[in-house]
Order: C-alpha cells, then sequence, then structure tokens
C-alpha cells in the first residue's frame, strides 16, 4: 500500500467510493461526466487542493480524501486544512486503511505549515462521527448550508 496523488485514471474508483456518480451499463462501472472531468482537472490544478489516495499497490483504490489549504486572518494568520470526502472502499474498512489515510493527510497538513485541520460529515453518517472523535477531532462548530 502506498499513499498518492490521484491521477486521472483514478476518477471512476473515486466517484465509485462516493457513490455521486450516475451507474453506467453495470453495477461494476460508474459514469464519468464531463462535470466529473472538469471538477477532476480544476482539483488536480489548484495547487491548495489534493486528493490523497491509499493505493493497494495496484492501482486499486482503498480510499480517499480532498484535502483543501486554507490561509487565514484568525488564528494569529495561520493556514488551515479542510478535509472532505473521506472514504474508505467498504470492503476495507475496519482495517485501519481510514486510520492511515487521515494521519497521511494531518501529516500533509502540519508540512504545510498548517496549525489546524478541520472537516465535516453529514449527521447521518454516525460512524463515521467516532471514527473522528476516535482519531481525536472534537465537536466544536455547526455547519450550514446554502444550496444554490
Amino acid at each position: 500500500m502506498r499513499f498518492r496523488p490521484a491521477v486521472r485514471p483514478d476518477l471512476a474508483q473515486l466517484l465509485a467510493l462516493l457513490g455521486d456518480a450516475p451507474p453506467a451499463d453495470s453495477d461494476a462501472h460508474v459514469l464519468v461526466t464531463d462535470a466529473h472531468e472538469r471538477a477532476f482537472a480544476a482539483i488536480d490544478d489548484d495547487p491548495r487542493n489534493e486528493l490523497l489516495v491509499l493505493d493497494a499497490g495496484d492501482g486499486t483504490v482503498l480510499g480517499f480524501l480532498q484535502a483543501t489549504y486554507i490561509p487565514g486572518l484568525g488564528n494569529n494568520a495561520a493556514d488551515r486544512a479542510l478535509l472532505e470526502a473521506v472514504r474508505v472502499h467498504p470492503d476495507h474498512r475496519s482495517s485501519g486503511h481510514g486510520r492511515r489515510l487521515v494521519a497521511h493527510a494531518v501529516e500533509r497538513a502540519r508540512q504545510r505549515g498548517c496549525t489546524l485541520v478541520q472537516l465535516t460529515s453529514n449527521k447521518a453518517r454516525t460512524d463515521a462521527h467516532r471514527f473522528y472523535e476516535n482519531l481525536g477531532f472534537t465537536r466544536s462548530h455547526d455547519g450550514f448550508k446554502l444550496r444554490l
């Protein structure tokens, strides 16, 4: 297993883990749309964003997350990292892969000079909440969204 940046050929696997892609012609595949392609390219081209992958060693994505590095004026003008879309393949949950993936992302944030790592999680994902709390994350804020 190794950590690496996501590459374009990973896109279908990432979308399958997110559960965000419309199904293609079989259950084993997902449809990668032009919108997905544009979003991947925008993330990949932005130095403040990373798609971090845990690779089985053969190109199989065991898990991934998106890390965004955000400059700020608060907290003594410290950068912070925002983790999103943290996913581990269902067949590999409870194996320590998620713990390794998040630990790797935290270390990347530390290397970039961030003093805080934050994330949000859907309220319905109670197993994920326990996981994050076991990693040392604390619930400190309520989040709000405005759909446009």
